[in-house]
């Protein structure tokens, strides 16, 4: 009787809180649409600063201890003056007028994207590449995408390409750099750019179309259950899972993949002339020293390597976007965490219950 009573005021006490956090939730679902926010913020890393401050921290810790403090106040020093060299650039860039060759620097964007089956890091790459072209000044500004992906979807990956294209025809030098792969979607993304790195095995091209999917009629079939696939239109469904293919389908459906696959073709061809398309739209993949050897790619550097030039020549800042979490996440997230704990509590007030009775 006495547990029954311990857990029926506790039970009583999560009931209470779980009821507390349902009607703070449905307040803040009802001032969703009189209260919006940015939901995220672009932020820029500058690359040069970092480079330079770990450089110059080297530098000390390698001098001996009697000339350490002077190094460390000529690099205080140094990165003043360049914060000041900065700024003055800054400003110079934003006028467009009267800018030194000095103060009007080249600057270098970086995106970086991370590839899945469904692109979905391409809502993150467009809201980059609006603030890039916002600021970016066409006559002398880059901008660099780190790409990594196995591809996925079409329609998916030729949404985020599209971004990409959106660079390119508003005059900007985009260059892509590939560490470690790009392949089908993620080189319908690549060829893009006027410029590809990659590294030398990274994985590069897969120029082709691939549909996959399991048929479980016969299964069905065997155990007598029907599945009725019901259509308007001819071919508003081809292949099923469950239902009876035909022959007649599947012909739809082969040459629904090699129309996807001249367009696919196409698209890599208008934006690399050079290609020999026949020979590399075959489906198959290249490492990048063999890519280049093939002209899927135009030279074998990483993504460090080429950043680390560009940080001699130009102001290089990797964009940002970082998502921000709204009040209704913040509490689902926060109520989630509750409810596994009242889980736990539970579970372990009934496991000493036992051990007690």
């Amino acid at each position: 009787m006495e547990f029954l009573s311990n857990y029926g005021l506790f039970l009583a006490k999560v009931v209470t809180v779980v009821a507390a956090l349902l009607v703070l939730i449905a307040a803040v679902m009802s001032q969703r649409g009189k209260h919006k926010s940015p939901d995220g913020e672009i932020s820029l890393e500058r690359l040069n600063e970092s480079l330079k401050t770990m450089t110059e921290r080297l530098k000390t810790q390698l001098v001996p201890d009697e000339q350490r403090k002077a190094a460390e106040k000529a690099r205080k020093k140094a990165e003043k003056a360049e914060r000041k060299r900065l700024k003055a650039a800054q400003k110079a860039q934003s006028k467009h007028i009267g800018a030194t060759p000095e103060q009007a620097r080249q600057r270098v964007f970086v995106l970086d994207f991370d590839g899945d089956i469904k692109a979905s890091d391409t809502a993150n790459l467009t809201r980059k590449i609006d603030a890039v072209l916002a600021v970016a000044d066409v006559r002398q500004d880059e901008v660099v995408v780190r790409l990594e992906s196995a591809g996925g979807l079409v329609h998916s990956y030729g949404l985020a390409a599209a971004q990409l294209d959106r660079l390119r025809a508003r005059g900007l030098k985009l260059t892509a750099c590939v560490d470690k792969v790009a392949a089908s979607g993620g080189y319908m993304m690549a060829c893009v750019a006027s410029h590809i790195l990659a590294s030398p095995f990274a994985v590069i091209g897969s120029i082709g179309v691939v549909a996959q999917l399991p048929n479980f009629h016969r299964l069905l079939k065997k155990h007598d259950i029907d599945y009725e696939v019901l259509t308007a239109g001819e071919f508003k469904r081809t292949l099923t899972i469950f239902g009876e293919n035909t022959e007649k389908g599947r012909e739809k459906f082969l040459s629904d993949l090699e129309d996807t696959h001249e367009l696919f073709k196409t698209h890599v061809s208008e934006r690399r002339p050079q290609l020999d398309i026949v020979a590399v739209a075959n489906g198959d993949i290249w490492f990048g020293r063999r890519a280049l050897e093939v002209q899927l790619i135009d030279e074998l550097k990483t993504s460090d390597d080429y950043l680390l030039e560009a940080c001699e020549r130009a102001d290089v800042f990797v964009v940002n976007y970082e998502h921000k979490r709204s009040l209704q996440e913040k509490l689902g997230m926060a109520t989630s965490n509750i409810v596994e704990k009242v889980t736990w509590r539970v579970l372990e007030e009934l496991r000493n219950s036992r051990m007690h009775s």
